[in-house]
């Protein structure tokens, strides 16, 4: 954001109580979103058609979960009037790249759903997340679903479930953007 004197500093904006009302009204919607994609249509998408197709339980998938994904872009952009702007390589649309990026804030990895909306690929990130992250009510379930890629942060752990997981993913059909947080935690 930039202030009005066309400096690149940072402002910072007061927490009104219209804020805190707009953020829990976002979350809210999140959340019960969230919960009927995966209750409604996850157990359909991931587990009933997964029995006849693996490709095409992966395309079902990635469309429930691209629309449910797109709300955060629009309330991030729209709602909160946040302005993102993206530079860097170039990433080819509709291609399987794998992504290794920093953990700055809490939420970097929102800032990749507004970069995988505009390139297509919105419904086809896969995380490469620690394990304990599998185990949150719901978003655990959903996690699974979605076949993210659990690691205990120990090579000689994870790495049988690194190599089945990926072996899994072999299909050039099947769009791939697979997310790598190396530094694994934005504490430090």
């Amino acid at each position: 954001m930039e202030v009005p004197n066309g400096s690149h500093e940072m402002r910072h904006r007061a927490l009104t109580p219209l804020r805190v009302l707009r953020g829990l009204i976002c979350l809210l919607v999140i959340l019960s979103t969230a919960f009927m994609m995966v209750v409604y249509w996850g157990f359909l998408a991931a587990v009933i058609l997964r029995l006849f197709s693996i490709h095409y339980s992966r395309k079902v998938t990635a469309f429930f979960f691209s629309a449910w994904l797109a709300l955060w872009p629009f309330l991030f952009e729209k709602i909160n009037k946040t302005r993102v702007i993206f530079s860097g390589d170039d990433v080819p649309a509709r291609e399987r790249v794998l992504l290794i990026c920093n953990h700055r804030t809490e939420v970097d990895w929102m800032y990749l759903w507004n970069f995988a909306l505009r390139k297509d690929c919105l419904g086809y990130i896969k995380y490469v997340l620690k394990s304990s992250l599998m185990k949150l009510p719901l978003f655990g379930w959903s996690f699974q679903i979605l076949e993210f890629i659990p690691v205990e942060r120990k090579w000689e752990v994870d790495e049988s479930t690194m190599r089945h997981m990926l072996s899994t993913f072999k299909d050039p059909r099947d769009p791939l953007w697979l997310v790598l947080f190396p530094e694994g935690t934005d504490f430090t």
